[in-house]
């Protein structure tokens, strides 16, 4: 008995352990299957990663130039730094490698990259990752000196701006991976950055090549070359005018814009303060407080502020241009023979239309004045009546001709356009005829005002002038495009001479040169936001052109909430005055003197001008284009639109230049 049953228990052993191998096998068939089949793919790329070594070959970025050759934008070499986990691990204590990470964070930058992200990297089942990018040759060297397994170096290049904040807006940046983020860099992303390379072999599991293994390379195509219109020693003179202007009058910001009006090629092109597009995540020049408001931001809010810090807003931001629009006014009525240039428009200072009283910028009143006059006056009732007689559909035309209410084309990402009312009642005709109600980019006006200067030609903008290759050949290259014809030849010259008598005998003398036709328009106007105007904010404004009998430069100033004062003639147009001295000469205009200026000019002494009678603002042109400066009382300031009705010295006066002529208000 006992033996049958010893035979059934073996028997019941054996048929359980032919069912454990049973099931045994059929686990690990479909394990076989699973890996087999399923992760097939996945598990041969794992494998792959593990013995190739797949290494990008970074095609160099294309060097940005001035128009002259002078290097703006290059790049430089740099390393990115790649991991094998598997490799670094190995006989590496979960601690050792915390220590490491911490190491390497700290080489790289902890901005760049924490350790806890380099930890989480190294626990990848990658066979390579990469850790961080555009290290430099010291970084290299100190991750070197570490002697760690698995941590590899591949050669590239970094984007690299040699004259750091300087014409920061128009360059713009790249990101990490040397992609345009803003600006020029944006805007010709693919013709700078040409085409990568590849370098594949076959590795073992810890990286080194095999000797039996294939190899293939692929060569990279180096990016193309621009050479900008800017000029490096304009675009110098600019933002050296753009930094003093802000800090004398403590400006929100100060913009400038340079153009040759024949061929819409952009000289210079600023905005203070700008930023450093070799570190473009920092903003710069900030105050201890600043910067702590700053840190405490949301993500959020701080891409919003280096956004902003980014921008260019010649370009990209509208501003109601308010008198310097007079010009297009002017322009307009002179082509349509709206008005002649002997006919004379009143200003009692405050005016009706329809159901509104309008006023003159000014207290006083103008009296009788001409076209020409009215310009210098900068006369709002005046421009009015002007608008009037032109008729809104006849101006609108000329808006329209002029460029406004349609993008300029300019070669640079953002452009925005125009904003004019759709509906053109006799208010709106009225104030649009003095500037008010429209808005426009300053690259509109500078473009308008330059039809003026070259005979009636609407030229497109640009930034760009050329395109080569690595070798030097030129690929491409940007020249004269015009878009239409705005105003007549005659129409042209009445108007720069018009522009030359603002400067001359205006409130422009304070851009006044001796042996140069100067000629500009001054523009003053209240920020108009949520549909009302700000009472004591403005963009102070002064646009203008040189030499008047053949212009080479059309130059725009605008400062933005200046404190102190706020008329165009006081804020932009000494800025205007002391750019051009420098540019006119390094341009090699050469100057013309009158014979009266000749006497003036190797005079130590010159006549003091009568300006009773006269605004402030016109006052303040007329004194300083006689050489002379100006004081007024204390009580006065912060207010430009009051009547002079004393002076000392006294007109006619034989003075010292640079004499102090006093006025007074009643």
């Amino acid at each position: 008995m006992n033996g049958s049953n010893n035979k059934n228990l073996n028997k019941n052993r054996i048929v359980i352990g032919f069912v454990f191998i049973c099931l045994l096998f059929l686990v690990l068939s479909l394990r076989l299957t699973k890996i087999m089949i399923v992760d097939a793919s996945e598990l041969t790329e794992r494998a792959v990663s593990q013995q190739t070594r797949d290494t990008q070959i970074e095609a160099k970025r294309g060097t940005i130039y001035d128009r002259n050759g002078k290097e703006l934008a290059t790049s430089s070499i740099c390393y990115t730094l790649y991991a094998r986990p598997a490799t670094v691990k190995e006989e590496r204590s979960t601690g050792e490698v915390k220590e490491l990470c911490t190491t390497l964070s700290g080489i790289i930058g902890k901005k760049r990259i924490k350790a806890s992200e380099i930890e989480k990297l190294l626990s990848s089942t990658d066979g390579l990752v990469t850790v961080a990018k555009r290290l430099s040759k010291e970084q290299l060297a100190e991750i070197r000196e570490l002697r760690v397994p698995g941590l590899e170096f591949s050669q590239g290049t970094m984007r690299y701006y040699p004259l750091k904040n300087f014409a920061s807006q128009v360059l713009g940046s790249v990101n990490d991976d040397g992609v345009g983020r803003s600006g020029i860099e944006l805007q010709y992303n693919e013709i700078l950055s040409g085409m990568n390379g590849r370098w594949i072999i076959n590795t073992d599991i810890s990286g080194n090549e095999l000797v039996e293994g294939t190899e293939k390379y692929h060569a990279a195509q180096d990016g193309y070359m621009l050479y900008l219109t800017i000029d490096e020693a304009i675009q110098y003179y600019c933002e050296e005018e753009a930094k003093n202007t802000y800090e004398k009058w403590s400006a929100k910001k100060v913009e400038i814009l340079a153009m040759d009006p024949n061929n819409g090629e952009i000289l210079a092109s600023c905005v203070y303060p700008g930023y450093d597009p070799n570190d473009p995540l920092t903003p710069q020049d900030l105050t201890k407080k600043e910067k702590e408001a700053y840190e405490k931001l949301s993500d959020k809010k701080k891409t919003e502020y280096l956004s902003a810090m980014w921008r260019n807003p010649l370009v990209s931001d509208t501003y109601e241009p308010g008198s310097t629009f007079k010009l297009v006014t002017a322009a307009a009525a002179i082509e349509e023979k709206a008005v002649s240039l002997s006919e004379k428009f009143y200003c009692g200072g405050s005016f009706r239309v329809a159901d509104y009283t309008l006023h003159c910028w000014y207290d006083g009143a103008h009296g009788k004045q001409n076209i020409k006059k009215a310009v210098a006056n900068s006369c709002n009732p005046a421009f009015a009546e002007i608008a009037k007689r032109i008729g809104a559909t006849r101006f609108k035309k000329y808006i329209n001709l002029f460029g406004f209410g349609q993008l300029t084309g300019v070669d640079y990402p953002g452009e925005s356009n125009s904003l004019i009312q759709s509906t053109i009642g006799p208010v709106e005709l009225a104030t649009l005829g003095f500037g008010q109600g429209i808005s426009i980019t300053p690259v509109q006006l500078a473009s308008a005002i330059s039809a003026i200067g070259n005979g009636g030609y609407l030229v497109e903008p640009h930034y760009v002038k050329g395109i080569a290759d690595q070798d030097g050949n030129t690929v491409e290259t940007f020249d004269r495009k015009v878009t239409r014809k705005v105003i007549s030849k005659k129409t042209s010259s009445i108007m720069r001479d018009i522009m030359e008598y603002e400067v001359s005998e205006g409130g422009g003398g304070t851009a006044k040169i001796k042996g140069y036709k100067i000629g500009g328009k001054t523009g003053t106007a209240q920020k108009a936001e949520g549909g009302t105007y700000h009472k004591y904010d403005y963009y102070s404004s002064f646009i203008c052109m040189a030499p008047m009998d053949d212009p080479k430069i059309t130059l725009l100033v605008i400062v933005d909430s200046p404190r102190g004062a706020q008329y165009g003639s006081i804020v932009a147009a000494p800025a205007a005055k002391n750019i051009l001295k420098n540019v006119l000469r390094y341009m090699a205009i050469n100057p013309e003197y009158s014979a009266e200026e000749e006497k003036e000019k190797n005079s130590a002494y010159t006549i003091v001008p009568d300006v009773t009678g006269k605004s402030f603002q016109e006052a303040v042109g007329i004194i300083s284009g006689k050489e002379l400066k100006y004081s007024r009382p204390d009580y006065t300031k912060g207010k430009d639109d009051w009547e002079i009705v004393d002076q000392y010295p006294k007109a006619g006066t034989k003075v010292k230049k640079n004499t102090i002529v006093y006025v007074y208000r009643d």
